[in-house]
């Protein structure tokens, strides 16, 4: 009998199990919304990027329909063999104008654009200086180049300033930051990461992938937000969360995203996004100019809901954003707070180490700008009877 060569991952998921850390997708039936059915429950649903609501907004959902019909479901290549289209270049037009960047180039996936621009453009020769908190997408973008990695803990710019002062003058440096920080909700020090750019001369990226549709005039981001525009050499953005759709994207200078054209793996090796896909982006974009009250929405949201955790006790951490994590420390209590809540009507998924650190295992909360006040007033009194019965409050 042949012996299953990937039994060991076998030993690996009865562990998880061991320590209650062992999640099961939740199934979602029907539309991404509010108030969503998940796993046969309808429950009040914290737990979705889709912070505007735009995965189901009427402009978006006619644009696709209608781009199906213009030009099919697919574009059935890469970009740089038959799979640009007119579309795709419209979108990377309006993209450039809405970050005030010369030039954008549109990845399959946020992932892509960070994992690929970060590996396109650095050598083993090269160092880089990133955040200690920064997206895995970052993190491998950085192992794919091969450069040197110092990483500075999270937001300690004192602490990035003795690492640039360490190198030497002629290396070339890229230093990185998210806009916000998907776990904690935080935002990133720009202005004074970008001074040390400057004084040291290093490449400043930033990633702004929860900050899209967010932060800034209309959602512009942080660049926006702390007025940096033109101190920012690469801005990365995303499709998947406030935009409504999928995809990210990479903006800066025109040699810049001419270079990663030629370069950037993701970017040579992926089918182009379908159509439909983009005419949703494009969609967004117009909400997003047009409709600036859906922003002012969310952030009314968030105010209530974080203003209900944080009277109750909850410890709320460092949090600047609708993203709120909630945290329980050790990993098995934050799953069963997740499981609890999911019990009353809530779901708030569980994060737990390697995500965070080991004793920062939370429930991660994203507001929307759709919740009703009495979706969210619903979910505040599910975490007090939930949190009253943990001992977390």
């Amino acid at each position: 009998m042949r012996v299953d060569p990937l039994a060991f991952l076998t030993t690996e998921l009865d562990s998880l199990r061991e320590q209650g850390l062992h999640r099961s997708l939740r199934i979602l039936e029907g539309r991404q919304q509010a108030s969503s059915r998940f796993d046969a429950r309808t429950v009040v649903n914290l737990s979705s990027n889709n912070y505007l609501g735009l995965t189901t907004h009427p402009r978006l959902i006619e644009a696709a329909i209608q781009a199906i019909r213009d030009y099919g479901v697919g574009s059935g290549s890469v970009r740089t063999i038959a799979g640009t289209m007119e579309i795709h270049m419209e979108l990377e037009r309006r993209l450039a104008a809405f970050k005030n960047t010369e030039a954008v180039a549109v990845f399959q996936s946020g992932f892509a654009a960070n994992a690929g621009t970060v590996s396109a453009i650095l050598t083993k020769e090269d160092v880089i200086i990133s955040d200690a908190l920064n997206h895995a997408s970052i993190i491998d973008g950085c192992r794919l180049s091969r450069a040197a990695i110092k990483v500075f803990p999270h937001k300690d710019v004192a602490a990035a300033r003795t690492i640039l002062k360490e190198l030497p003058g002629s290396q070339r440096k890229l230093l990185i930051t998210d806009g916000v920080f998907s776990m904690e909700g935080d935002l990133g020090p720009l202005p004074e990461l970008c001074d040390l750019a400057e004084e040291f001369g290093c490449i400043m990226m930033v990633d702004d992938a929860h900050a899209s549709g967010v932060f800034g005039r209309n959602g512009r981001g942080t660049i926006d937000h702390f007025n940096m525009h033109g101190r920012v050499d690469i801005q990365v953005g995303t499709l998947s969360k406030a935009i409504g759709a999928l995809g990210g994207y990479v903006a800066g200078s025109k040699d810049f995203i001419d270079f990663l054209y030629h370069r950037a793996r993701p970017f040579l090796f992926s089918t182009s996004h379908p159509p439909s896909v983009v005419a949703s982006c494009l969609a967004a974009l117009d909400v997003l100019e047009q409709e600036p009250e859906i922003i002012e929405r969310l952030w009314a949201n968030t105010r209530f809901f974080k203003a209900g955790l944080e009277s109750m006790g909850f410890d709320t951490g460092l949090s600047e954003s609708p993203i709120t994590p909630v945290i329980a420390g050790d990993g098995v209590r934050a799953m069963k707070l997740s499981d609890r809540l999911f019990q009353e009507g809530v779901f708030a998924q569980g994060i737990a180490f390697p995500t965070v650190a080991r004793d920062k295992a939370r429930v991660r909360t994203i507001v929307t700008a759709t919740h009703s006040q009495n979706e969210l007033q619903f979910a505040l009194d599910a975490f007090k009877r939930v949190g009253l019965e943990l001992g977390l409050i």
